[in-house]
């Protein structure tokens, strides 16, 4: 899904490692092509990782269909990361009407939530079909998921988590995000589906530039 038409269909992206990575097909003729299967940032984007480790960055949006069937290969891979790796998911809304629930994930974030409850917020709106756009929407499906309703808003509304939104806003303008599921590397590389030529291709281009950053 891109800025200029939130509508339309989104361009899947995954991420993997050299362990999850032995089934995919292999990326044609060498390495990946700077300006081809990935763009290098003109300026950097910030990094917020600890010294010596390597930041991957998820971009993803709740709504999107391809998000939701990549997260269970990304939280297998999240399972399993080397020492050097520092990943990390970044919720975007290209419209305000979805800011929502970028601050829906940074609640469950705070609250601890986010290994149990992420992935149903995306069962939930593409399987149940449920609009979880709006605060009280999104309240009530907290509240059936063992939230109660005044707890999740109060961590919702908080500064901590309005603050986070804002400043995943200014990470994807970064980037310079336009659509989703994406991937950041340590501020200085971006690859997708569409750069890579798949998502299976972009999973290896991921892996080429984390390899590429620690040899540098």
């Amino acid at each position: 899904m891109n800025r200029r038409d939130f509508s339309a269909q989104l361009v899947g992206l995954g991420l993997g490692t050299a362990a999850l990575s032995a089934g995919l097909p292999a990326l044609a003729q060498g390495a990946p092509v700077e300006g081809k299967q990935y763009v290098r940032l003109g300026t950097l984007a910030p990094v917020n990782a600890p010294a010596g480790k390597i930041e991957v960055v998820e971009f993803f949006w709740y709504g999107c269909p391809h998000c939701s069937a990549f997260e269970p290969t990304l939280d297998a891979w999240s399972k399993n990361l080397p020492a050097d790796i520092a990943f990390r998911r970044v919720p975007v809304a290209f419209r305000e009407a979805y800011a929502p629930q970028q601050q829906a994930f940074y609640a469950l974030e705070a609250l601890g939530k986010v290994e149990t409850l992420h992935r149903r917020v995306f069962y939930a709106i593409h399987n149940d079909r449920q609009r979880l756009e709006k605060p009280e929407d999104i309240a009530a499906f907290m509240e059936k998921n063992g939230i109660p309703r005044a707890e999740f808003m109060d961590v919702f509304n908080s500064f901590s988590v309005q603050t986070k939104a804002k400043q995943a806003t200014r990470l994807a303008d970064a980037y310079k995000i336009d659509g989703v599921p994406a991937m950041g590397i340590h501020g200085r590389f971006f690859t997708s589906g569409t750069l890579a030529g798949s998502p299976e291709k972009a999973l290896q281009v991921t892996e080429h530039l984390i390899k590429t950053l620690r040899k540098a």
